[in-house]
């Protein structure tokens, strides 16, 4: 039984959204993968309806078993901190709405998980993701290659649905 897994990098100017899957044979494979980008000349509103329209969709196409995402991580400035929480409040919404679970990754717990160790950057990370998963020759940013990097994770990682 195939497994899908909606990854998401929450961000408020860039969010990664990935959905991947994982076969009878363990393989992972990349369904989708995007970036929505908004503008800072849209309002609050304007901006977390474009990533939360996004993700709808998604969802009701690919039908994943789970939403995952980065957990929630700032250094200093709440400024960013605090539209980026609105982002998540929204999948958080989405994924009640749909009737899915949603779990949240550390930067460190999918740093682990991608390349075993903890405080690996974000070139080895990416690849190591291009080894794990067969990927077209797009160019992609690293908020989409973060949302690969925690779908990766939770199917990975061990997880009973209710």
């Amino acid at each position: 039984m195939n497994r899908i897994v909606l990854g998401i990098d929450p961000g408020y100017d860039r969010c990664g959204i990935a959905v991947v899957s994982k076969n009878q044979n363990n393989k992972e494979t990349v369904l989708h993968s995007t970036c929505v980008q908004t503008s800072s000349k849209q309002s609050f509103q304007e901006r977390v309806f474009a990533i939360g329209s996004v993700i709808d969709d998604l969802i009701d196409e690919y039908n994943p078993d789970q939403i995952v995402s980065e957990s929630l991580f700032f250094n200093q400035n709440v400024n960013t901190a605090l539209p980026v929480a609105g982002v998540r409040g929204i999948v958080a919404y989405l994924s009640s709405l749909h009737n899915l679970p949603h779990r949240e990754f550390s930067p460190q717990q999918i740093k682990v998980a991608i390349t075993g160790y903890g405080k690996s950057d974000k070139t080895q990370v990416t690849a190591m993701i291009h080894r794990l998963v067969e990927l077209d020759e797009r160019k992609r940013i690293d908020d989409e290659y973060d949302a690969i990097a925690v779908a990766i994770t939770a199917l990975a990682t061990p997880f009973k649905k209710n």
